[in-house]
């Protein structure tokens, strides 16, 4: 009798934690639309990570080298989906570390984290248990990837997000009846389609998507591609759209989640009748700002998948010009890179984040929470905007020592984010306002002025 009720207090108190875990889970408060992406608004600056088994491979196969992006290895070098298996059945990546991943880019000043939880190669980085072509099942390595990133994130205060692919090459009901004994030109007509796409994307699909929200706590963004197949419809775009806000109200999901895209410049264009929560422009920056939430996504190199045969890297520099431009414009900058098959961040982009990290910690201020630009872009760079404040990126020093400034900006203070304890001198004409300036740039790549507005 005392081991009965043992045993039935104990069941009482499992069941009152599991009801107290409930109630705090459900009792969350469901933010409003700006609430809900304020915090993407103010990160401006985030990491795209896309690893898979295409890492392995590298973007090739014998003496043929993929064309464009490695982590389209599967499609590119006319593998099929029994030869493929075995790169899935080889990934190991025992260097990898989540902590030092998410610290790389804590450090490079980036407060999101996109991670390809399935990529199109239909390869999964969780313990699915919608599917055994997973890092837990099919793969040797046996560590729950999604989980441990997770846990980094949230250890060190950076968003946790995810990338989810529409296309799976692998899936016999999704695009991977096209790859049994490959046929590029079938692969290649849109108007091939696969009529068992709507089971894939109501029996594996939505159950996957599912256990990534309700098993890795608080998704910052669900982050869709492969929009563009036939298979895919409007119609299960909005129902996957509402079928996630239900699990996780607060996040945050992108446009790619439907139909209404209009290429790579990734807007949609009927504002208002696709779902998604912000733009893709896909490695490009408009050329002037938009009027709704977007966000530039852009390679290091060219490649999204690693790639050690492509050496065109952007240099530093031109990274941290390309985050000032796209943050004076309104928008945010994902950028991407692409770990090795054992785990490893190259070389090339750990010393491009390293240099961005040591931009954002001296001229953070003027990036992180600013909005557009008010005034027309300047020829020496661009201006951000926060408040009662204008920043002026300075891409081009002026060897003159003046800095002209547009006429309307009404100069309260002047100073530099690097010398923040010495006030510049600012005089108005009638054409511009000129700021005395360090006749020597105070930084290599991009300095900026802090404008204290005087109205």
């Amino acid at each position: 009798m005392k081991n009965l009720n043992k045993i039935l207090l104990l069941a009482l108190v499992v069941a009152l934690n599991t009801n107290v875990g409930f109630a705090q889970s459900s009792s969350k408060k469901k933010l409003s639309d700006d609430e809900r992406m304020e915090w993407w608004r103010d990160s401006k600056f985030g990491m795209f990570i896309h690893w898979g088994a295409y890492s392995i491979i590298g973007g090739e196969r014998g003496t043929k080298i993929a064309g464009g992006g490695a982590e389209w290895a599967m499609d590119k070098l006319d593998y099929t989906v029994k030869d493929y298996e075995k790169f899935p059945e080889m990934f190991n990546p025992v260097m990898f570390d989540a902590d030092a991943w998410v610290s790389m880019a804590k450090n490079a000043g980036m407060k999101y984290i996109v991670l390809t939880s399935k990529h199109h190669e239909g390869f999964g980085l969780w313990d699915s248990k919608v599917s055994d072509y997973d890092v837990m099942d099919t793969a040797p390595f046996k560590r729950d990837i999604v989980k441990e990133l997770s846990e980094a994130c949230k250890k060190q205060g950076i968003k946790f997000c995810l990338y989810y692919s529409i296309v799976d090459w692998h899936h016999p009901q999704a695009q991977g009846n096209l790859y049994p004994n490959y046929n590029i030109a079938q692969h290649d007509d849109p108007s091939v389609v696969n009529p068992k796409f709507p089971e894939y994307f109501k029996n594996y699909m939505k159950p996957q998507v599912k256990e990534l929200l309700s098993n890795y706590g608080d998704i910052g963004v669900v982050w869709f591609d492969g929009d563009w197949i036939s298979d895919y419809t409007t119609e299960m775009g909005k129902e996957l759209y509402s079928f996630i806000r239900d699990i996780q109200p607060n996040t945050i999901v992108n446009n790619r989640v439907d139909k209404g895209r209009t290429g790579m410049d990734g807007m949609n264009n009927k504002p208002g009748q696709f779902a998604g929560d912000f733009g893709t422009p896909e490695q490009e920056i408009p050329d002037t700002g938009i009027d709704s939430d977007w966000e530039a996504c852009m390679t290091m190199n060219g490649s999204w998948g690693y790639k050690p045969s492509d050496n065109n890297w952007k240099s530093s520099e031109d990274l941290i010009e390309k985050l000032v431009d796209i943050v004076s414009k309104g928008g945010n900058f994902l950028l991407n890179i692409g770990p090795d098959g054992f785990g490893r961040f190259p070389a090339e982009s750990i010393r491009r984040l390293n240099a961005m990290g040591e931009w954002t910690k001296i001229n953070g201020e003027a990036v992180y929470g600013a909005s557009a630009s008010p005034f027309e872009k300047p020829k020496w760079g661009r201006y951000t905007k926060k408040g009662n404040v204008i920043y002026a990126h300075v891409f081009d020093w002026p060897k003159d020592g003046v800095l002209k400034l547009n006429k309307e900006i009404k100069v309260k203070k002047a100073t530099l984010l690097s010398a923040p304890g010495k006030t510049l001198n600012a005089l108005a004409t009638s054409r511009d306002v000129l700021v005395d300036v360090p006749m020597l740039a105070p930084d290599a790549t991009v300095s900026v002025v802090k404008i204290e507005l005087a109205n």
